[in-house]
């Protein structure tokens, strides 16, 4: 943006940069559907557990290529989201219905119990290929291969070739998410 002279003067950026709140404020003003990622953590060894499914809350997502089929969502850096993707090159994506939102609310939660436990009630599929447990009743879901990470500030940027495409129901609205909250679109 540049100034002029209607533009205010705390909208002009600050010689030493940007701050996080003042970046974070407008970000928060872009509506972004919202998603769940999801992996399935192989078991340590083969005579171990049978492994964890694990799934993340995500607003940063979106179709990056259409031929052939890339995908990205961004990762906290050094999450367990991202240190799984790291040695785990497939994974699964729910794009999430407004009747879905608690779901998104239990994965966004910091501090969070056992992913077990937060996938105990969710109707499920597994993915064909990933594995991956995929939300019943989404709007859509995915199976990716990560392609690309880019590591990006404090996110990882993962690029995933999208592998299989499922339209579940293709019902209701999606969920939105427009400063800090989750909103119906309409």
């Amino acid at each position: 943006m540049y100034p002029t002279t209607e533009t205010p003067a705390s909208a002009v950026p600050h010689p030493e940069g940007v701050s996080n709140d003042e970046f974070r404020a407008a970000m928060s003003r872009l509506a972004s559907g919202v998603v769940l990622v999801t992996a399935h953590e192989p078991p340590l060894s083969a005579a171990g557990p049978r492994g964890e499914d694990v799934g993340m809350t995500a607003t940063a997502f979106m179709s990056v290529s259409l031929d052939p089929p890339l995908v990205m969502v961004g990762l906290r850096e050094g999450s367990r989201m991202d240190d799984l993707l790291a040695e785990q090159p497939v994974w699964g994506v729910s794009v999430l219905s407004e009747s879905q939102r608690h779901i998104a609310g239990r994965f966004a939660m910091k501090g969070r119990i056992s992913d077990r436990l937060l996938f105990e009630d969710i109707p499920r599929t597994r993915g064909e290929v990933s594995g991956a447990p995929l939300v019943g009743g989404a709007l859509a879901v995915l199976e990716c291969r990560t392609e690309q990470r880019v590591e990006a500030g404090d996110h990882t940027l993962v690029i995933g070739r999208v592998l299989t495409v499922g339209l579940p129901s293709g019902e209701g609205d999606p969920l939105m998410y427009f400063r800090g909250r989750y909103r119906h679109l309409g």
